[in-house]
Parts: C-alpha cells; sequence; structure tokens
C-alpha cells in the first residue's frame, strides 16, 4: 500500500534533524521535494498560515529586519522567477535579490514529479502540462526561453516527443462508461478513430442516445440556418456548450451526461459552464455543419483560449512539464545549483538546494517561508522601500527591500497588503482561480493498456474524467518506457465540479471539497477506478500500483473571461488589470493578472511588473 506522505518523510521533511543542526530543511543533505510521494501541490504545511490570515489572524511582532535586498518577490513559480531574472538583467548593476515562496519546492504551479522505477528515473508533471498556447509568444516570452537554451521549434522539428507511439502500437482512446451513469460498466474503444455510429452498435446504451451521440459526432446540420458566421458566433458565445446541445441539437440526457466533463481538461469545469464558441474553438464535436469562421470574435475583451482558434505556440511537452522551465531559471538564477548548460540536460540534472540561500549570492530563494505582510514604507506617494514579514518553522521575520514584486495568487494578495485601494482588493478577490487535481500514478507495468488496445481513458462519469499514459518522450539522458513489461506513469486528471452554478462559484465549491478531502480518499478513488477500468485486461492494483502523488492545487488554472457570466467591459475595467495596479513600491506578477492562463501569460506580467518598478 501507499500511504500518506508523511509515513515516508525523509528527517528534513519532519524538521528534526534541522532543529538539532540548525539548519533549514532545504540547506540539509539529500533534500528532494520532487521525490515525495502522497499530497502534493498545496501540500500540509504550505497553506495553513494563508488560511489563518485570511481568517483574520494578527500578523505577529517582529523586531526590525536583519536582511536588506533590492528586490524582494514573493512566490517561486515561473512568473516570480522570470521577474527576478528580468530585475537582475534590466537593473543596470547586480541586484541583490531575495525570492520567497510557501511551497516546499520551487516553480509553483510548474511542479516535477519523480519516481525511480525499475532502476530509471521517471518524470510527470506534477502542475503545467506543455508549452500550449493558443497565441504566439511574444518577444518577450519567446526572447525568455531562447535565452534559458529552450529552442521549441527546434525540439518540434527533432521529434524528441514521440505523440504517436502509443497509437503506433495499435493503442486507441476509450470511453469508460460507469454504471451509476449509463446503466452498467463497459469500455468502448476507438473513440478517434472508429466512426461513432459503428463505435456505439453493441453498447449498452439507449437506441435514442447512440443516434444522438452520433448525429453530434458525424451530423452535418446546421443548427442556426439563414444567421451569418460572425452573428451565430456572437449567439454561440452567449450560450453554454449544454444549452446547444440540449435546445439546438436537441440531444437525450445520457447524451449531455457523456458530454459533460468533456470540458474539464482544459477549462476546469463542465459544459455547463462553458460558451458554446469555446467548445467549438476547443475542438468538440457538433459544429460540422455550422461553416464558422476562422479568427476571433469582433470587439471582445480579454479572451479565453477558446476563441483563438488558429495560429498559436508550437505544443511542446518536456518530461515534468513546464517544471523544466523554473528549473532553468533557476540555474540561471543561482549558478552552481543545477549542474549543466542546455534544456536537455537540466531535465536529468539534480538540484543541490543547499546552493538556493547563500550569504555570498546575489540571488536567493527561501522555500518553506509564508509571506504575511508586506507594506511600504514612507508616505503611499514617496514610498522609501518595503517590509515583508514571512513565517518559517514558525518563527515570522522582517525583511526590507527597496522594491517587492508579489507573483503570488491574487486571492492572497489583498490579505498580504491591507492598505490596498478598495477597488483594488475587490477586483483581486473576484479573480477565482479553478481548483483541479493532478495525480501520478506509478505502475509495474503496463501490460492491461496493451491487452485493453487503450492508450487513454475518457470516464465521463467518474472520479477522474480522464487517465493516460505517461507520453513517450526521449530527451538528453533521459528515456520513457518503451517496453509494456516495464514500470511506467499513469496522468488522471480531475476537476471537482458543482455543475449548475456559475463558474466562479463552482470553483469555490470544488476548493472546499479539494481542501477537505484526504490523501486517504484520494488513494481510495484512484485505486477502485482503476480497478474497474483496466481489471479486465489483468490489472490488480493492489499488486500492480507502485508509488502515487497527488497534486492538489485548490487554487489551479488561472481565471479567464467567460462571457456567460462576465459583462464585456473595456480592457481598463477589466478586473485583472484594475487588480494589478502599482500600489507604491509594490508590483504584481502572475498568470493572474494577464487574464490568460498561460506560460507565456505569467513570463509577460512578471516583465510588466519589472518595468514598472524600473520605470522602464
Amino acid at each position: 500500500m501507499v500511504g500518506a506522505a508523511g509515513v515516508l518523510a525523509p528527517a528534513w521533511l519532519t524538521g528534526a534533524w534541522a532543529a538539532e543542526a540548525g539548519l533549514a530543511a532545504q540547506d540539509q543533505p539529500g533534500y528532494h521535494p520532487a521525490l515525495l510521494n502522497g499530497l502534493r501541490g498545496s501540500h500540509p504545511g504550505s497553506f495553513e498560515a494563508a488560511h489563518a490570515l485570511r481568517d483574520g489572524a494578527v500578523v505577529p511582532a517582529v523586531p526590525d529586519a536583519s536582511e536588506e535586498y533590492e528586490l524582494v518577490v514573493v512566490g517561486a513559480g515561473i512568473s516570480g522567477l522570470s521577474a527576478a531574472h528580468f530585475f537582475q538583467s534590466r537593473a543596470g548593476k547586480p541586484a541583490r535579490v531575495l525570492i520567497l515562496d510557501n511551497h516546499d519546492d520551487f516553480g509553483g504551479h510548474a511542479k516535477r514529479n519523480e519516481f525511480n522505477l525499475g532502476g530509471r528515473v521517471q518524470l510527470l508533471n506534477g502542475g503545467t502540462l506543455e508549452v500550449d498556447s493558443p497565441r504566439p509568444y511574444s518577444a518577450t516570452a519567446d526572447g525568455l526561453l531562447k535565452e534559458l537554451g529552450v529552442d521549441l521549434k527546434s525540439l518540434v522539428a527533432r521529434k524528441v516527443e514521440n505523440r504517436d507511439y502509443y497509437k503506433g502500437l495499435g493503442l486507441r482512446v476509450g470511453a469508460f462508461l460507469d454504471a451509476e451513469t449509463f446503466g452498467s460498466d463497459q469500455l468502448i474503444v476507438g473513440m478517434e478513430d472508429v466512426p461513432m455510429r459503428k463505435l456505439l452498435r453493441d453498447a449498452q446504451l439507449p437506441a435514442r442516445t447512440k443516434e444522438d451521440i452520433a448525429r453530434v459526432e458525424e451530423g452535418s446540420a446546421d443548427f442556426m440556418p439563414g444567421v451569418s458566421g460572425v452573428e451565430k458566433k456572437e449567439r454561440l458565445s452567449r450560450m453554454s456548450y449544454r444549452d446547444f446541445m440540449r435546445d439546438l441539437v436537441k440531444v437525450d440526457e445520457p447524451t449531455l451526461a457523456f458530454y459533460q466533463p468533456s470540458t474539464n481538461a482544459e477549462f476546469a469545469v463542465g459544459i455547463d459552464a462553458i460558451s458554446a464558441l469555446d467548445a467549438w474553438a476547443y475542438g468538440l464535436p457538433g459544429f460540422n455543419g455550422m461553416k464558422l469562421p476562422k479568427g476571433t470574435i469582433p470587439r471582445r475583451g480579454p479572451t479565453p483560449a477558446g476563441y483563438l482558434k488558429y495560429g498559436g505556440s508550437p505544443k511542446f511537452h518536456f518530461p515534468d512539464g513546464n517544471a523544466t522551465f523554473a528549473r532553468l531559471l533557476v540555474r540561471r538564477l543561482v549558478p552552481g545549483a543545477i549542474p549543466g548548460h542546455t534544456a536537455e540536460d537540466i531535465v536529468t540534472a539534480g538540484v543541490d538546494y543547499s546552493q538556493l540561500d547563500r550569504r555570498d549570492r546575489p540571488v536567493r530563494i527561501r522555500l518553506s517561508s509564508m509571506v504575511v505582510n508586506v507594506r511600504n514604507l514612507g508616505e503611499l506617494s514617496r514610498p522609501s522601500g518595503v517590509e515583508v514579514t514571512y513565517l518559517r518553522e514558525g518563527k515570522p521575520t522582517k525583511v526590507r527591500a527597496r522594491q517587492c514584486v508579489l507573483a503570488c495568487w491574487n486571492m492572497m494578495i489583498p490579505y498580504l497588503c491591507p492598505g490596498l485601494p478598495a477597488a483594488q482588493k475587490a477586483a483581486l478577490h473576484g479573480l477565482v482561480k479553478a481548483p483541479l487535481v493532478y495525480t501520478s500514478v506509478a505502475v509495474r507495468d503496463w501490460r492491461p493498456f496493451m491487452k485493453l488496445g487503450i492508450r487513454e481513458i475518457y470516464g465521463p462519469g467518474c472520479y477522474y474524467s480522464t487517465a493516460w499514459l505517461n507520453q513517450k518522450l526521449d530527451i538528453g539522458a533521459y528515456h520513457t518506457s518503451g517496453n509494456p513489461d516495464e514500470p511506467t506513469l499513469l496522468h488522471m486528471l480531475r476537476t471537482p465540479c458543482q455543475p449548475g452554478l456559475p463558474e466562479r462559484e463552482q470553483n469555490k465549491v470544488g476548493r472546499a471539497q479539494l481542501l477537505a478531502t484526504s490523501f486517504e480518499t484520494f488513494e481510495r478513488e484512484t485505486r477502485a477506478q482503476l480497478q474497474r477500468i483496466l481489471g479486465p485486461g489483468g490489472f490488480d492494483a493492489e499488486r500492480d500500483i507502485e508509488a502515487l502523488t497527488v497534486n492538489r492545487w485548490p487554487h489551479g488554472y488561472t481565471p479567464e473571461y467567460n462571457p456567460l457570466f462576465e459583462p464585456l467591459v473595456p480592457e481598463d475595467q477589466a478586473p485583472h488589470v484594475i487588480g494589478r495596479a502599482r500600489f507604491g513600491d509594490i508590483t504584481i506578477a502572475n498568470a493572474d493578472s494577464g487574464g490568460y492562463g498561460y506560460t507565456d501569460g505569467a513570463i509577460d506580467q512578471a516583465s510588466r511588473a519589472v518595468n514598472e518598478l524600473l520605470g522602464g
């Protein structure tokens, strides 16, 4: 059995060794948080102080600051690390920078899950999955990646990522229809390449449901005859995909249940809370005969990914997701912490965490440090620096800096800076992030997938809506297993939703649900679902699951504009623009501040925030 993280925790995690040696956990030998199993993401110890602050806890009195810096960055995610990099390169002189993060590892949502399986290191993303932006990277974001040694076009052209590997073995996409939702457990294989009418011929579903799904997938009806293409897109942007399917396509309830979580992976909510236009742009069926024009909707403000169907960045996935970008930034900021020189060798390079917070380095990264107060010194019109209070191992400490970048979650910023204007606080509170769970499952082999002929499973009524085999990648010294008799990793996705509520209300309900769910519950549900689906292929959850890492993100995807629930306003009145306003010597940088939930957005917002501080 796989127990909670604490059961397997090394001494540095418990703090016992640190107490004896007088060292912070990250400075102890063998510190390697990416190897931890159990409950990760927003892990125990990373958020309790923040919740106490939210609930009215008083910031403890602290002696005067003993450390001073040019810049303090709150948050060691990609935006925070990028902000430190831009500040160093644009300040015109070497600057002392301190980066504080509440988690026990850097990267923010770009977390790395690492496993030693069969004598081989196997990796999976614990958060941000890949480069897949719906619009081309800006000159700033693209320039940073190239500066770090990442040439996306070259990586794609060299085919280090083999997206067709499992397909070449004859493995297909399957749908598991559970008995609770569809009457009986059944696995349908061939979702992407077999005509739906043929695929469902022997399925144990009502004849009406089979016909409705076939019509959605293969039909060519125009459900808005006589309406121009532009007007169609306007109307589709104001109705949910569920309403489109129910009221225009006129499908039955089991068909709606079949498609309900099909948007979860991209938007973290189901089809009831996503516009039909976004569903079209995301590639969902039902629009074959609609003759919708390419491009965006005219006059629309901050747009979610769905409106930008054509163009975009190259699509590429590192073995640990975009955690590679965070590691590359740390290598640049703290020379000696991560050996190597290229985007290929960093995949297998180890991190010497004891190098991250040394007095003799211009940039220091201090983990497990929960910031609880940030305030401007002097008059707001003429600030004279910033004072930052944080907690580490329960001990409050102050540092001072000339300037500060808050690269943390917008939801927390009003509690960190209680002096913010009321309108700015309200805007920040309104930027509710979408909760999600990425679970990494280590299995002793993937023979059951071969026997069942599947590589990916869509489970519309299941605890996890999607599960798939780890992507085949060969980059540098890293190689994903290509032998079904060898251990591998499975990726499983859960997005807790409350259908029928507006998107942000669903997000709040889901967040509370995740925080109240124990690791034991996640483990039980993971085992039960895999057993039901893969059992006919010879899978035994008790025997075959070797390790389990649950990446829980109550504050997950960046909120983006949703025309179903949010009024269209001028750009300068958008909540993310109001919320990111400079406040004395404090600026704000994160993907939330751009209303655009992609890695390039996090980089661009870091650049903007630093330019505000430096007056450029």
